[in-house]
């Protein structure tokens, strides 16, 4: 018999299980790994050297594009950094609703996160489960801002606006008849609130059927269970956040540890591991959604009971309103001056994290005191994950390398800024 030597093999970038633009370079044995070499660059969009060329306003939508499925937990980073800086405070209702579209922001990193690592395991139901609730978001961020994923919701100072008070319904047309307009129409005719009160009162039971098909599944448990074990002590040291390091056992999460926005109102808890391999972090992902629900009916109360004012009244900042801009010619210079040149920052460094829906999404901005970043630098957490690749995947087979990816839940976006 013929000795048999490694080999290399190129894995992506265009693979479907490689989520992306992912290019690993493996050295195999057979089917056993032996070396990961990830090869980034291939989506390289150089959003922190835009980001230095623009007005700080005009920034926050590239906030939106770094990780695609956790929108506005990027703007939040961003926006708190300018924030911090300029020595603005948003209005509290204001806080409320962002810690409320985080939390949505949440679910649907979670689901998509849900649905694609079933499917690279080869679970397909599960993947359009959780694309039929990600619809029911997507409506609710095109309702407050027009679009259904880049939102540029948050702003310095605040939000763009307030919650509407009715949420878009479906019409018929020569595509649509009545009946399926009136069926998608069900639960649409209040606010906002409404929308997401119902929905949040019917997600746990979607969670359910998610664990349902999953949790104690045979096959899941063995394309998982002991699949990619990272000790806490490593994952401390590998810089892990969010899930890949609470499912290692670590109860760290910056919503507790520093709160920010409402967080400190908030009463939820943090779920962790035991054995830090592929299934603890699936179920630690899947015990977060239920959290983020909780978090999202106190926001709701919260809400309901306590209109007022969204962004702060600094116009220097802030854009005044239609009515104002079309009638005082102070106001129609304050608009054409924020959106033509934007603003001054005051000279100075700020490092500004969120828990984002895969770990700590922290910006580094520094300010010379002119209208446009000195410096901007992004920490996504993504990063810090793939880069543990290589030492999660030795030594086991090419279809554990599947799982793994999936696992650590990433979005090259915020990998190639």
């Amino acid at each position: 018999m013929p000795e048999i030597q490694s080999y290399t093999m190129n894995f992506g970038p265009q693979h479907p299980a490689a989520h992306g633009v992912l290019r690993l370079v493996l050295e195999l044995e057979g089917e056993v790994i032996y070396r990961a070499d990830p090869h980034i660059g291939l989506l390289h969009r150089a959003t922190e050297k835009l980001a230095e060329s623009k007005p700080f306003n005009q920034s926050i939508g590239y906030m939106d594009r770094l990780d695609y499925v956790s929108m506005m937990c990027n703007e939040h980073a961003y926006v708190r950094a300018i924030e911090t800086l300029t020595g603005i405070e948003a209005p509290i209702r204001a806080q409320y609703i962002r810690t409320l579209f985080d939390e949505i922001t949440r679910i649907l990193n979670h689901l998509m996160w849900l649905g694609a690592h079933g499917l690279d395991i080869g679970a397909m139901t599960v993947f359009l489960y959780a694309f039929r609730e990600r619809e029911e978001l997507m409506d609710v961020y095109e309702a407050v801002s027009g679009t259904r994923m880049h939102a540029t919701y948050y702003r310095p100072g605040g939000v763009y606006r307030d919650l509407p008070g009715r949420m878009p319904d479906f019409k018929a047309s020569k595509w649509r008849k009545q009946k399926d307009a009136d069926r998608l129409n069900r639960g649409r005719d209040g606010s906002l609130l409404d929308f997401i009160a119902a929905f949040a009162a019917d997600f746990p039971g979607r969670v359910d059927d998610y664990e349902t098909l999953l949790t104690d599944n045979r096959i899941w448990k063995q394309r998982t269970v002991g699949i990619g074990v990272v000790s806490p002590e490593r994952a401390q040291a590998l810089g892990f956040s969010g899930p890949m390091l609470r499912g290692s056992g670590i109860a760290w999460d910056l919503r507790k540890t520093q709160p920010y926005a409402a967080y400190e109102h908030m009463d939820f808890d943090i779920p962790v591991g035991v054995n830090g391999d592929c299934y603890d972090r699936y179920l630690v992902r899947i015990e977060e959604m239920r959290q983020s629900n909780r978090i999202i009916l106190q926001c709701i109360d919260w809400l309901r009971a306590n209109p007022g004012p969204v962004m702060t009244r600094n116009r220097k900042v802030a854009p005044p309103s239609r009515e104002d801009m079309k009638d005082d010619m102070e106001s129609l210079i304050h608009h054409f001056k924020l959106f033509t040149e934007g603003y001054c920052v005051p000279e100075g460094e700020v490092y500004s994290a969120v828990e984002a829906p895969k770990g700590e999404f922290g910006v580094y901005l520094v300010s010379d005191g002119a209208n446009k970043p000195f410096r901007l630098k992004v920490r996504a957490p993504g990063f810090a994950h793939l880069s543990a690749l290589d030492e999660m995947v030795r030594g086991h087979m090419l279809a554990d390398l599947v799982a793994i990816i999936g696992t650590q839940d990433i979005v090259f976006g915020e990998i190639d800024r």
